[in-house]
């Protein structure tokens, strides 16, 4: 009993220390947040180039726009005010003026947010040699700043959806023009934004880091820190979000993948929009395929809807089109052929390739990019299509299509839901790769420039998605492209993790991160 009683009071200080100490770590660990991407590592963080699906989803949590999507929706309906609190249009929609929020602040005390920034930052997000998506804005005559916080934007024509060109995503982004000034090319991997979360630091290869913006205008985030770590293999990223290693991750386009997550506990699984429309683009330059009749051959020898069941109908359905099914202007019947082997057999012979022929594709290593690559060659190999993959690695792989370096070059992608934005930059001539205004025109297309052209400036809604669905028909008779599968956002995470909002989509392409995104108690 005696050495019981004299056991018992540091028995009972231990536990008191463990109390009062652990305290504090439970609720920071509530604080930080741990997600795993589908990439061996960052590309460019400048967000007028950010083109691969971890560099957007980045971007977004740092970067904001002049106007922006309501956090979970792709619906361009529910576009919001951001960077800009009101807005009016001139009666021909010619003239815009936005009124500018003040007091707004840039990220590591870079100071206010002002027009000057406004007009800096369209600017460059139209200018080719400092944006990617600078075909985008052509129709943009000027912008000025007509006080700090009032910007007037004048248009050469009517749009079809100004606002949709200033939303947080891709060229609507608005930078530090003091940042981007001091920085240089250090920009890219070091941004300044006025988002919820900062960017610190990056470990090449490792993660990336992120702390909350404190003065964020909408409020302090809840969340305080945030690691990306970057987790190309899956099951690595697997075993880290089991091991709780990560709260959040992407996930996998596999439906065995799907099945074993649905039944892990303390698990949500994300499936959301945009569903990404995967392509294969056809060089018309290279041999074989200025043959029409290779390229013929290859769409059909191609099974979308083998693939699509592959993969899963929770997430996957046949493409219908070569532009997404959700943009306004989309075509349901454009002319897609059924597959048929003999077809391609009788078509490779009549172009002189009666035993078949070899294409090398430089592929990425990104597991959704992989398994649709080997299953393609599966696919192509039916019909005497040998089909050699030359896998690196994602961010690589998007510097060596941009070279055209691919016969043909298998392609996922979601972007602003109106026709012209895919049409322009994955159809039009010039968005072509090695044209000034280069994009994403791995096919070299060029048979719909005039449907495209005249469907921005068409101010009769009708008449403008005739020809916009005129060029949908004229790209798939050309066989430019053969469309495959949409497939939608998979990402898990813990159940306690709550984003703040209903996440039904994200233009990012992943969570968008908000000052509302905590855990639950």
């Amino acid at each position: 009993m005696k050495l019981k009683s004299i056991m018992a009071p540091p028995l009972l200080f231990a536990l008191m220390a463990f109390t009062v100490l652990g305290a504090p770590q439970a609720f920071a660990a509530k604080t930080e947040l741990k997600l795993g991407a589908a990439a061996a590592d960052i590309g460019n963080l400048d967000p007028h180039f950010a083109s691969s699906t971890s560099d957007r989803t980045l971007v977004a949590w740092i970067f904001g726009g002049l106007v922006r999507f309501a956090p979970g929706s792709t619906d361009p309906a529910l576009i919001e005010g951001d960077l800009a609190e009101s807005w009016e249009a001139s009666d021909d929609k010619l003239v815009w003026t936005f009124k500018l929020r003040p007091g707004v602040q840039w990220h590591h005390g870079y100071g206010e947010v002002t027009a000057e920034d406004v007009v800096f930052s369209l600017e460059k997000a139209a200018d080719p040699n400092r944006s990617a998506f600078a075909s985008d804005y052509k129709a943009i005559k000027s912008v000025e700043a007509l006080d700090p916080y009032t910007v007037r934007i004048t248009l050469h024509n009517q749009v079809p959806s100004l606002l949709g060109l200033l939303t947080n995503y891709s060229g609507g982004f608005i930078i530090s023009k003091k940042a981007y000034e001091e920085r240089g090319e250090g920009f890219t991997r070091n941004p300044v934004g006025f988002g919820p979360f900062q960017f610190e630091s990056v470990e090449p290869g490792v993660a990336v880091h992120f702390t909350a913006h404190d003065k964020y205008f909408r409020g302090k985030p809840k969340i305080e820190k945030v690691t990306y770590r970057l987790l190309n293999a899956p099951a690595g990223r697997d075993l880290a979000f089991t091991a709780g290693e990560i709260d959040v991750s992407a996930g996998t386009t596999d439906k065995r993948w799907l099945e074993r997550m649905k039944q892990m506990p303390g698990t949500v699984v994300d499936i959301f929009d945009p569903a990404e429309l995967t392509v294969i683009h056809i060089n018309r330059n290279q041999k074989p395929f200025d043959d029409i009749r290779v390229r013929q051959a290859l769409a059909y020898a191609i099974n979308p809807k083998e693939i699509a069941e592959f993969r899963s109908s929770d997430f996957t359905r046949v493409a219908k089109s070569v532009i997404p099914s959700n943009n306004l202007g989309f075509n349901p019947d454009p002319g897609l052929v059924e597959t048929n082997i003999e077809k391609a057999k009788e078509l490779l012979a009549e172009a002189g390739y009666p035993d078949g022929l070899t294409i090398k594709m430089i592929s990425s290593q990104m597991p959704s990019y992989a398994t649709m690559d080997q299953l393609l060659q599966a696919q192509l190999a039916k019909a005497g299509i040998k089909l050699e993959l030359e896998p690196v690695e994602h961010a690589t792989w998007h510097q060596m299509i941009r070279k055209d370096l691919n016969p043909i070059v298998d392609y996922g992608a979601a972007r602003f839901p109106v026709a012209d934005t895919y049409l322009t930059q994955f159809y039009h001539s010039n968005s072509a790769i090695g044209a000034p205004g280069q994009v994403t025109n791995f096919s070299h297309c060029s048979v719909a420039d005039k449907q495209i052209e005249e469907a921005r400036t068409e101010t009769d809604p009708q008449k403008q998605i005739a020809l916009w669905q005129e060029a949908q028909k004229l790209i798939v008779a050309d066989v430019c492209a053969v469309p495959v599968t949409e497939t939608a956002q998979v990402w898990i995470r813990n159940d306690k993790l709550d984003w703040g909002y209903d996440l039904k989509g994200s233009m990012s392409l992943g969570p968008l991160l908000t000052e509302q995104t905590h855990f639950k108690d």
